[in-house]
């Protein structure tokens, strides 16, 4: 499965333009296409979502063409040309939504009895209701066809006459079913008013206020009488307003005005703000809540931490914003205790189940979440940890977590690409306005001196000082101590996972015990050698490893801190020497401390660990070629620091 790596970051600062909104553009498309008149549709969102549904119209016989950074849309003035197609909607809900009705109208009253259309999507939208619509078009008189369970696509739509003049719809499973209705009107309204009454609760009453808004731009007047029940008057149709601009998403703004509350900020966001149609925008009143910082601008909205550096936690109904407060469910990792997120049963039958998904993922960084059938509780950890993030083909589960690497963990999330719905370029935008925990890797065969020099420059910038073979020699030592045998792989994982290891100076702590010498004994280092060719025990010493990366920096050294470990780091050092002056290095070590040593010895083995370690099939030691070289044969360990230092100015 293809993954991205998100380190722990130190801050979160910068703006963002934010790219069009998905719920204008769609909605838009599918207007401009049902007008009279060309449409030329400017900053549109170019994602899998859009294209979904640009390649319907398209194949429904409407004439699209690009001109510039803008589409013109050529519309079919209330009838789509073409009512013979198989039409694919991915993992779209608002898409298959809203071209099902607009389908259903224009295959009324036409003259191809033998007209048929088809949709169908990925196997998760075949599990996503669409039955309260067909119904509803059903007693409008529509010949909906189930091709697979009914209640759920795909299904195949033919031609009827449409005559009745009230239709009823049920409001609390997706907004999206009123809105399809709701565009579809003015094409069976022809010579009568139809009547749209919602049953029970409407959900997401904001995104039927941007159908409202978008209609009424090209010309169709709707009556309302609350959220209970629509009229569009008899006799309109869609004319093109001639040129129309998409506003920035406000759903997709969440993720950086959160990241400006929870990374110190400013984050600002450009294209929504107090003039935009989209409710996603009162996303910011809910970080204002929580103690956020908040600027409003016409077109902007601006995030920053409090100034107590402490956000507070919160009980929030949120149904009026079900995108934007998943965002939420991260941000209250950062809370002063537990957050409620109420009436967000319309999650369960999105992308994914996506309470499941948001009780699920923040139990890997420590979290404890409870979940309701319409809510989620989360109570924080007293600190995040590092995790895989699974995205269950969600694209905002994945830009939900990047903004975990604000709390200092480390974060990989698997199949990045789901972002690609509605963000292609998500991460790169998010790295723009991040600024990561910096790392200073220093890798090297054994005995070269890296140890001593990491340490020394390590306390030079103030940073943490990780030394990963040792590591390793502790795992060896951990085991020799609680008699876990060399090749027993699960229980030396268990215990490369758990290790209470820390760095200070010279000094390697196993629990607070000073250990420095123990792991240096003979047992120890052959030990460390068996352990290291376990993949399991690798793989936990990866995590455990990342997790000393944390502010203000960390200065790692061992065989693979650049090429694997931290394959990012902003200052990589291959320092070497040859194996005569690292055999006189380590015997001089050695007898200084009372060991016994011996030069020839000492010699053989370094050159027989440096071919092994070079020819291992795991990460084998080797300079990568954004790494500078350091041969430290004749120098000093001061100019060695000197030399490490002036590569990490910029660290500073």
């Amino acid at each position: 499965m293809e993954f991205i790596d998100l380190p722990p970051m130190l801050q979160a600062a910068g703006s963002v333009r934010l790219p069009g909104s998905k719920s204008i553009s769609n909605r838009v498309l599918l207007l401009a296409a049902l007008a009279e008149g060309d449409t030329l549709v400017e900053a549109l969102l170019d994602s899998d979502d859009t294209r979904v549904m640009r390649n319907a119209i398209v194949a429904l016989g409407v004439e699209v063409a690009e001109e510039g950074e803008a589409l013109r849309v050529s519309g079919c003035g209330g009838r789509f040309p073409k009512l013979r197609a198989d039409i694919f909607v991915g993992n779209s809900g608002l898409s298959i939504r809203t071209l099902v009705p607009a389908i259903v109208a224009c295959l009324s009253g036409g003259d191809d009895a033998a007209a048929e259309v088809r949709l169908s999507g990925v196997p998760r939208m075949h599990e996503r209701p669409i039955g309260d619509l067909v119904d509803g078009l059903k007693q409008l008189g529509a010949r909906v066809e189930w091709l697979g369970e009914p209640g759920y696509p795909p299904l195949a739509l033919k031609p009827a006459l449409l005559g009745a003049e009230r239709v009823s719809v049920r409001g609390n499973v997706s907004s999206q079913f009123l809105t399809g209705l709701l565009q579809a009107a003015p094409l069976v309204a022809r010579e009568k008013p139809l009547v749209i009454e919602v049953e029970g609760e409407l959900i997401s009453r904001p995104y039927v206020e941007i159908t409202l808004n978008l209609m009424e731009r090209f010309g169709v007047r709707v009556e309302r009488e609350g959220w209970s029940r629509f009229t569009v008057p008899a006799g309109q149709r869609y004319t093109s307003p001639g040129r129309i601009a998409v506003e920035g998403d406000a759903s997709t703004a969440s993720y950086f005005l959160a990241a400006g509350a929870l990374g110190g900020g400013p984050v600002r966001v450009v294209g929504a703000g107090r003039q935009s149609i989209q409710g996603d925008v009162k996303f910011a009143d809910a970080l204002a809540v929580m103690g956020a910082e908040i600027t409003w601008g016409d077109d902007w909205i601006e995030a920053r931490a409090p100034a107590s550096g402490k956000l507070k936690a919160f009980d929030l109904d949120l149904n009026h914003i079900p995108d934007a407060a998943m965002t939420l469910s991260v941000a209250a990792l950062f809370a002063d205790g537990p957050s409620t997120l109420r009436n967000i049963g319309s999650w369960r039958v999105k992308e994914t189940d996506r309470i499941a998904a948001m009780a699920a993922e923040p139990r890997k960084l420590g979290a404890t979440v409870d979940e309701f059938p319409e809510a989620l509780r989360v109570t924080p950890p007293a600190e995040l940890r590092p995790a895989v993030i699974d995205t269950y083909d969600d694209h905002r589960v994945a830009m939900c977590f990047s903004l975990a690497t604000l709390g200092g963990a480390y974060v990989r999330i698997n199949d990045p690409k789901c972002v690609n719905k509605t963000f292609p370029e998500y991460f790169q935008t998010f790295a723009g306005i991040t600024r990561p925990v910096p790392v200073l890797a220093i890798d090297g065969p054994s005995a070269s001196g890296k140890g001593t020099v990491a340490a020394r420059v390590a306390a030079a910038l103030g940073f943490d000082h990780l030394d990963s073979g040792a590591l390793y020699r502790i795992v060896a030592l951990a085991a020799l101590e609680k008699g876990v045998a060399l090749d027993d792989e699960a229980a030396l994982a268990g215990l490369a996972a758990a290790l209470p290891a820390r760095f200070e100076g010279d000094k390697v702590l196993l629990d607070g015990r000073d250990v420095s010498d123990a792991i240096r004994s003979e047992a120890c280092s052959v030990g460390a050698s068996r352990v290291a060719a376990l993949p399991a025990v690798r793989e936990a010493l990866f995590w455990r490893q990342r997790a000393y990366r944390r502010g203000p920096g960390l200065v790692g050294e061992g065989r693979d801190m650049g090429s694997v470990i931290f394959p990012d780091a902003q200052v990589k050092i291959f320092l070497t020497a040859s194996a005569e002056a690292r055999a006189d290095r380590r015997y001089k070590q050695l007898i200084d401390k009372g060991m016994p040593a011996n030069m020839d010895d000492l010699l053989r083995d370094l050159r027989e660990r440096d071919e092994r370690d070079s020819r291992r099939a795991v990460a084998p030691l080797r300079k990568e070629d954004d790494a500078a070289l350091l041969d430290t044969s004749d120098m000093t360990v001061g100019q060695a620091v000197d030399f490490v230092m002036a590569e990490a100015a910029a660290l500073r």
